[in-house]
């Protein structure tokens, strides 16, 4: 489209005004279950990479649960080593492991029998099978190697399917902003929003990257485990599940208090944010009315309730691992005393003893990691709602399929026939409002603030629909257009201007793209850009930032000029175009934009009524209806409105 501005995204107003009733929608109860589910549909384009993460995961899990298992086969040849190698058993040399244990019990040394009959493979007065034992030691090192490697293919394709997943969820927020219309961006902080679109997916990205690979490796580890505890001694195996319902209650119940501290957390976060954002846009403002004090304590309030919500959810949440941990510490001491007793009574090799250990380890670590990513997952979880309640928001509505077309020329005639609006339900604002700009014609708006100006050109631009009645364009509904044939028919220059960052030939052309630079250059002098364009070292490729800062305001409100006269519109819209440059510039500029409007419909909304003299038909509004309408002298004659505002401003005050 041509329109140069997008128009500016107000706060939402708190007292009288349009947009009155519609303040900061407050944090609703998350509801986790759908939310959950909605969260892993974001998942279901990279299936196909998360099947080869589960199998990639299946391999390595099953390599670091038959670790154990094999390393205590070294522990039993060293432990038969060394106990076919002392002194007692030295006049059995050369007999049977069968033959010493009879021997011993004979000798009435029941214990020491029932030991080394507990020890496979032991030779009575041989020591330790080194050659055994390298070799059970470099299979080892090779199952852990392998597992490592596929750990490690399995962390760099989540790592590549978290990021894919967060980049589409990126595309899908920034394309949902383009279709949501403007009155739910009037009514909602722009603080708040980003939050949502920065904060809100980098703490969803988090938690993928945190979770999903090691939800998945901690789920196969606890079953892997369990197995191998369950084949090498189902006693051990039901003493080690004793603490497991316990930790499961204590995680459960510790992650249900977390969850609305999660909620308040990121709801907190978005208010600190829209007020931060509110205070740095409005700076220069709160510093000359002096409200640095007020500003910083709303911050300093805000921030108190941000810490408080973060410290509740994070020392709640944080407990979950020191009190599992505590369990995990009681379980392992019940097993090394049960797994003790029964290597002396002969049931258990040392080996076996020594694995079950290690898998009591593998299989509380696991599951105090899960229970740990409560954390993460409320946190992550409260974050996507927030996001998907975005993606939700109610849209514009869509364009007409099949969509008119304008006829060719378009020549600009606009028609408000009948139309009503209102921004709150039980507050019109305009009713039944008819008016007729005929093309080349220049409709100059006038009246107090919150007459109902500037909604005439949101209208007009469909960025609100009218409720009742209709807006034509040379005959055509709008309604019955697509939103982008009918704004690129447009021209914007708004009071509030705005640049982006990038040089000043690029601001200039940020409508028409394949301008060329001797177009550029003469909508600059027909502006009277080029005169202090001239004076920059650089010239027209004078990079200037996203704020405008290194240009004054009056050259900025230039810049957006030339760029509406570059575009060519069939209808231009001037919303107090000239309000921040000097009265001398202000000729000049007038003087051009004379020149652009001949031959196009022209909506001019003005508080300088000296502006608008030569108007072809000057609109006075009040409350949202037209109370005047007429030429500069027909208005003076009537005097009616139009003569009062006038003469507010040009009638000089005598006094005493």
């Amino acid at each position: 489209m041509s329109a140069q501005q997008t128009v500016p995204r107000r706060p939402p107003q708190r007292g009288p005004g349009p947009m009155g009733s519609m303040g900061m929608p407050g944090e609703k109860s998350a509801n986790f279950t759908a939310s959950g589910k909605r969260f892993l549909r974001e998942l279901r384009p990279e299936m196909p990479r998360i099947v080869l993460v589960l199998v990639l995961a299946v391999a390595s899990v099953v390599l670091a649960v038959i670790g154990p298992k094999i390393l205590g086969e070294a522990t039993n040849v060293i432990f038969a080593g060394y106990v076919g190698n002392r002194p007692e058993l030295a006049p059995y040399a050369g007999q049977t492991q069968e033959q010493v244990v009879q021997a011993l019990r004979d000798a009435g040394q029941d214990t020491f029998a029932n030991t080394v009959s507990g020890i496979p493979g032991l030779v009575p007065g041989q020591g330790i099978d080194f050659a055994h034992l390298r070799g059970i030691l470099v299979v080892v090192l090779l199952i852990y190697v392998g597992s490592f490697l596929f750990g490690w293919a399995q962390g760099r394709i989540t790592a590549g399917v978290v990021q894919r997943v967060v980049l589409d969820l990126r595309a899908d927020v920034e394309a949902k902003l383009s279709r949501l219309p403007l009155r739910y961006l009037d009514s909602h902080p722009r603080g708040e929003l980003l939050s949502r679109v920065t904060n809100d997916i980098d703490n969803v990205a988090q938690t993928l990257q945190q979770t999903l690979s090691q939800l998945i490796t901690a789920v196969l580890t606890v079953v892997g485990v369990l197995f191998m505890m369950f084949w090498i001694s189902p006693l051990l195996a039901l003493v080690a599940l004793v603490t497991v319902p316990l930790s499961m209650m204590v995680a459960a119940m510790i992650a249900k208090r977390s969850k609305p501290q999660f909620i308040e957390q990121w709801a907190s976060t978005g208010t600190l944010n829209a007020h931060i954002e509110e205070m740095y846009t409005g700076h220069t403002l709160v510093t000359v009315f002096g409200r640095q004090r007020e500003s910083a304590e709303v911050f300093a309030e805000r921030n108190d309730t941000l810490y408080e919500s973060s410290f509740r959810a994070q020392f709640i949440s944080g407990t979950i691992q020191p009190a599992l941990g505590f369990l995990a510490n009681l379980n392992y001491v019940i097993v090394a005393v049960v797994g003790g007793l029964r290597v002396a009574s002969g049931t258990m090799t040392l080996g076996d003893v020594q694995a079950f250990i290690q898998y009591s380890r593998q299989f509380s670590q696991p599951i105090t990691q899960i229970a740990s990513m409560a954390n993460l997952l409320q946190s992550g979880i409260a974050s996507a709602e927030r996001v998907f309640e975005l993606l939700d928001a109610q849209e514009q509505d869509p364009d007409p399929e099949p969509a008119r077309q304008l006829p060719s020329p378009v020549r600009g005639r606009v028609a408000f026939e009948h139309v009503a609006f209102s921004y709150a339900a039980d507050k019109p604002l305009i009713e039944d409002l008819s008016i007729v700009a005929e093309p080349g014609q220049t409709i100059a708006i006038v009246g107090p603030t919150g007459a109902g100006k500037t909604t005439l050109v949101n209208l007009l631009m469909r960025f609100y629909e009218v409720e009742s009645g209709r807006i034509t364009l040379d005959g055509v509904d709008t309604r019955e257009l697509t939103r982008d044939a009918l704004r690129s028919q447009m021209g914007m220059v708004l009071q509030d201007t705005w640049l982006f960052g990038g040089s000043i030939a690029d601001n200039i052309a940020y409508g028409v793209e394949e301008a060329t630079h001797e177009q550029i250059v003469a909508a600059a002098e027909a502006t009277h850009v080029d005169r202090f364009v001239r004076t920059l070292p650089d010239g027209y490729e004078t990079v200037i930032d996203d704020e405008g800062a290194n240009v004054s305001a009056g050259e900025k409100q230039l810049l957006t000029i030339a760029r509406a006269f570059l575009a060519d519109p069939t209808i231009l819209i001037l919303d107090e175009a000239t309000s921040s440059v000097d009265t001398r510039t202000e000729v000049l500029v007038q003087q051009a934009m004379n020149a652009l409007r001949v031959g196009r419909t022209s909506f001019v909304i003005a508080h300088r009524l000296s502006t608008i003299r030569d108007a072809d038909t000057i609109l006075v509004m009040e409350a949202g209806a037209i109370v005047e309408q007429g030429s500069h002298d027909e208005l003076l004659e009537a005097g009616g409105a139009y003569a009062r505002l006038y003469a507010s401003q040009f009638a000089a005050a005598v006094t005493e």
